[in-house]
């Protein structure tokens, strides 16, 4: 008697998870896609979806609040200096200032990647993906983050030593910390703090369990990426071969950049740095396609156009005429041959 065949299991749906591919595009996190689902404010070929068990392909039409979803574009990165005094969020109750309101307004739509708050300043990662934002907030990703932190008082090595042992601070357990005593400055003291926890508030609830009170706080490194010379307000996209090498991520084809710009006054500059503000200035271009500005996208082709007609503009020397060309481009003219020497007339030279 011939065996029974075995039921094969179901095919796989085609696509990807209509939440998962909101947040690739930028549109929100796949947590708040979710909720934008659940609120009915998603359709899918016309139709409203409450649920975000649902695959899609390239082939459906996504809207959100009636706004079309374009194909996401490839993962980009970007290191941004956060000046204390702003919040971390897209929107704050309170009204007080975001991270997003002072951008520039040449950027798209990003996402930060982790959070510091109202009181701290340094390195903040912004990307346009959703998936890479996910990627890197992981606990599994165990990326070793670094600060500079200012404390109220005078400790001494063997004072620290519980932050390295980890501590429990109200029931909750606080991993062991990297923590070196830089060097005491009048009543203070600067410290270099190591975490890859990045609980909320967690360094200044740690300095506290052990009597010392944080009065700056900056961060300075996060995994590979660094804050440089970077100063408050500035910020500055990571090239894609070196996100692609850093997080091992497919080749995508390099687009056009626009420029960064500084857009809130520099704050106080990090202990130790040289209190210069760098200033980039290079030219302005049209290349972002919908910013919060509203911009209508461009056509393929057009943003590289656009690119380098202002280059070449940006770098042409005012008032130059056409044949007004540096010397060392100019033809060099011939010198004049002098003449053979012929006898001398006059007489015999007097001694």
């Amino acid at each position: 008697m011939a065996p029974k065949d075995k039921q094969s299991p179901d095919p796989k749906p085609e696509g990807e998870r209509i939440a998962k591919v909101l947040s690739r595009a930028g549109i929100a996190s796949r947590r708040e896609a979710e909720r934008l689902i659940e609120l009915g404010e998603v359709r899918v070929n016309g139709k409203v979806i409450t649920s975000p068990a649902l695959n899609v392909t390239a082939k459906d039409r996504i809207t959100v609040r009636g706004e079309p979803v374009g194909q996401p574009e490839p993962p980009r990165l970007w290191l941004y200096y956060k000046p204390e005094g702003l919040v971390t969020s897209a929107a704050d109750e309170k009204g007080r200032d975001t991270v997003f309101d002072h951008l520039p307004e040449d950027m798209p739509r990003v996402m930060s990647i982790g959070r510091l708050d109202i009181n701290s300043e340094g390195l903040l990662l912004l990307t346009n993906d959703g998936e890479l934002k996910r990627r890197l907030e992981l606990p599994s990703t165990g990326w070793l983050r670094k600060y500079r932190v200012r404390v109220k008082g005078n400790p001494t090595d063997p004072d620290l030593e519980p932050l390295r042992k980890g501590v429990t601070i109200d029931g909750e357990r606080f991993q062991p910390m990297e923590v070196r005593l830089d060097r005491h400055q009048g009543a203070n003291a600067w410290l270099t703090v190591g975490l890859r926890e990045g609980k909320n508030r967690e360094i200044r609830r740690a300095m506290a369990h052990i009597g010392l009170t944080v009065n700056r706080l900056i961060r300075i490194s996060y995994g590979p990426f660094r804050l440089g010379e970077l100063q408050p307000g500035e910020v500055e996209e990571v090239k894609p071969r070196v996100l692609r090498d850093q997080l091992g991520l497919a080749e995508t084809p390099e687009t056009p950049r626009p420029a960064t710009r500084t857009t809130r006054p520099a704050a106080k500059p990090a202990e130790g740095s040289s209190g210069k503000t760098r200033t980039r200035t290079p030219p302005k271009t049209a290349a972002e396609a919908q910013t919060r500005s509203g911009r209508t996208p461009l056509k393929p082709g057009a943003g590289l156009k656009q690119l380098s007609e202002t280059w070449q503009q940006a770098t042409r020397p005012p008032g130059r005429k056409t044949n007004d060309r540096p010397p060392s481009e100019r033809a060099a003219k011939p010198r004049p041959i002098p003449p053979k020497p012929g006898p001398r007339t006059g007489g015999p030279k007097k001694g």
